[in-house]
């Protein structure tokens, strides 16, 4: 039975489709059909030396939306990132190899093509910034496993991750799906609207009781890339500084919880416990503010100024930057 089918033998119809009447249902239907269909299996294996394959590990499963009449696939770019084998499996359980096209820092996208034809339509692209917090959506994973379920948006917002990351407009949705790497979120007429990311204790607006969700990169960031990612392999705004830190919130500052090795941070003897108040003299609480001072404030590779604090005393760091994009290994087809 395929994910399609078991959306409707568990949970039957959205409710959003329920007022829908003769050849509207039959409309709509068809498009979540396609959409659903467009959503396939992803599998990833990156070297043992690539950066990432210690935290992200060196086999990596998802999935994928089938996006361009060519087989173009949108996946969420951490399952592919220095990623030497790409395998993408259809509901038919056909596996397919693929190749990578882009990897985007700035949006946290990534995309394939296969090397043998899918057959399968694209899903159309509609607009994030559209969707309505009471709207009816739709999150629908590929491979064995794949399955669709109904899904309400929580909250929208941009969204910081300690990673040095940073999107606007995000799209937070619940129930959770511990499934969602690279999964499809869709509207009810089958409008790919977003690309899963992750799974988060709190998805709310930070009003109200905690709740569970997943965070979706927005589809709006794609389309005035899109053509960058097919020529280049990436966005030109990925093109970016890079310290090499992982940074919590706090009421003054920055904390540093991880300094990444042998990046510009643990160069310049940065230490996990050390908190950040400034960035060439501008102030910082937010890791919001900290990325958009490090990527605004000049070229990719240049020299920075952090102002600390290490237990209890100020301290003045001044380190060079790289250029994200450059300490990655670089992924087959890109």
């Amino acid at each position: 039975m395929n994910k399609w089918c078991r959306f409707f033998t568990m949970l039957g119809f959205l409710a959003g489709l329920a007022t829908a009447q003769g050849s509207e249902v039959e409309t709509q239907s068809r498009a979540l059909q396609r959409a659903s269909d467009a959503v396939i299996g992803l599998t990833a294996r990156v070297p043992s030396d690539a950066r990432s394959a210690a935290t992200l590990g060196q086999q990596r499963q998802g999935s994928g939306v089938v996006i361009g009449e060519d087989g173009t696939v949108l996946t969420i770019g951490y399952l592919i990132l220095e990623a030497e084998d790409v395998v993408l499996t259809t509901d038919d359980g056909r596996e397919v190899p693929a190749t990578v096209v882009a990897y985007d820092v700035a949006t946290g996208l990534g995309m394939v093509r296969p090397l043998l034809p899918l057959k399968l339509a694209p899903a159309p692209l509609g607009r994030s910034g559209a969707v309505a917090g009471n709207e009816p959506l739709i999150v629908v994973s590929g491979g064995d496993e794949g399955a669709v379920s109904g899904a309400r948006m929580v909250s929208r917002r941009g969204f910081s991750g300690n990673w040095e990351y940073h999107i606007d407009g995000a799209l937070f949705t619940a129930p959770a799906r511990r499934d969602h790497s690279g999964a499809g979120l869709f509207n009810g007429r089958g409008e790919l609207v977003g690309i899963g990311s992750l799974w988060l204790a709190d998805a709310g607006s930070g009003e109200g009781p905690r709740q569970s969700g997943n965070m979706f990169v927005p589809i709006d960031l794609l389309t005035p890339v899109l053509s960058e990612l097919r020529a280049r392999g990436s966005s030109r705004a990925s093109d970016r500084a890079w310290i090499g830190l992982q940074c919590a919130e706090t009421g003054s500052g920055l904390r540093i919880m991880r300094v990444n090795p042998d990046s510009p941070a643990d160069v310049a003897g940065l230490e996990a416990g050390d908190t950040i108040e400034r960035i060439d003299g501008t102030a910082v609480v937010t890791l919001e503010s900290f990325y958009k001072a490090l990527w605004s404030g000049g070229p990719a590779e240049r020299n920075v100024t952090l102002d600390l604090l290490r237990n209890g005393r100020p301290l003045e760091v001044t380190l060079r930057t790289v250029d994200r994009m450059k300490t990655l290994k670089r992924a087959q087809g890109v």
